[in-house]
């Protein structure tokens, strides 16, 4: 067992024995954490991405937008993934088929009242994931059910402690594209219940196939607390006019061989979300690089999002 998940489970000891009634819960035989109906609050890249995951593990998924229209813009993203799937031979129409028939998109928060497990999606904003889970508390019947967080750099505490639950909130934090990338980071806070995280490491491994890294909770986690420094040191090189985009990323590339640049990856990622991560970061950690450098804010300001948008540091057709 790794270093770092013997002290995360060490801390859970000390402050947090587990009582007798949660030493009882444990999932039925063959399925993995007890899990099979999934909520998901957001259908955008992430939510879209979980969403599809789990309709292709054979789970039922409910998926929440805030709005109708929202709504038939995420069913319309997530059937575009699978066609793409079907088109490349990755899955079969009879695969596509079964995964939309295991999906409902909705506005209407009631619906997620049944589910066994509830991942938050939306906007990298505390206020927005706070009001989230403010509403889960509210709306969400099991008393056993996990609400999980995909938060890149929000520490879990937060989120937790806006419920009347904190021992079932989980950080459960996915890679974009969702159906492509393993890994998932597995961030409990300190209340979070060690039935909790063994339930849905799981499902991530057992039912998705994910790759689980356990994370202390604190901004940014492990991957985004080494990545974003680094995706800003590239921004202010550029910024300053030491080298163009173009010849950051293919310094990266081609002398490093990373898959891509910075700047491709941090368009990928997503301008806005990339600048929101920095500030959770630098707010918790006030260290100067991780502040989020003016040219991104301004990008951010402007509606240069990256790829979503059409353009960021570089320029892409719209889909």
């Amino acid at each position: 067992m790794p270093l770092l998940t013997l002290c995360v489970e060490s801390d859970l000891t000390i402050l947090r024995s587990m009582p007798d009634s949660e030493a009882s819960e444990r999932p039925g035989p063959g399925v993995p954490g007890g899990i099979e109906r999934i909520g998901v609050v957001g259908c955008g890249l992430m939510g879209s991405g979980v969403a599809e995951v789990s309709a292709r593990a054979g789970l039922a998924v409910v998926v929440v937008e805030a709005e109708d229209e929202l709504a038939k813009a995420g069913r319309f993203r997530i059937e575009a993934s699978l066609s793409r799937g079907l088109k490349s031979g990755k899955i079969s129409q009879e695969d596509l088929d079964g995964a939309l028939a295991k999906i409902d998109v909705t506005s209407d928060y009631d619906t997620l009242g049944a589910c066994d497990l509830i991942v938050e999606a939306v906007t990298e904003s505390e206020p927005a994931k706070e009001e989230v889970f403010r509403i889960l508390d509210r709306v969400v019947e099991n008393p056993e059910a996990i609400l999980a967080s995909n938060t890149s750099s929000i520490p879990i505490m937060k989120l937790g402690m806006v419920t009347a639950r904190p021992e079932r909130v989980v950080g459960l934090h996915f890679f974009n594209p969702v159906p492509v990338l393993k890994l998932v980071e597995l961030v409990p806070s300190l209340l979070t219940g060690e039935d909790t995280v063994s339930r849905v490491e799981a499902f991530a491994t057992e039912r998705l196939g994910k790759r689980v890294i356990h994370c202390q909770d604190r901004a940014g986690f492990v991957v985004n607390a080494l990545l974003i420094p680094y995706i800003l040191s590239a921004v202010r090189m550029m910024e300053s006019g030491f080298a163009s985009a173009g010849d950051i990323d293919t310094g990266m590339v081609e002398g490093c061989a990373h898959p891509m640049g910075p700047l491709a990856l941090a368009d990928l990622i997503g301008l806005d979300t990339t600048a929101a991560v920095a500030q959770s970061l630098y707010e918790e950690f006030k260290e100067p690089l991780y502040a989020p450098p003016p040219l991104l804010l301004r990008m951010v300001e402007a509606g240069l999002m990256g790829r979503k948008a059409g353009r960021g540091f570089f320029e892409y057709a719209r889909l």
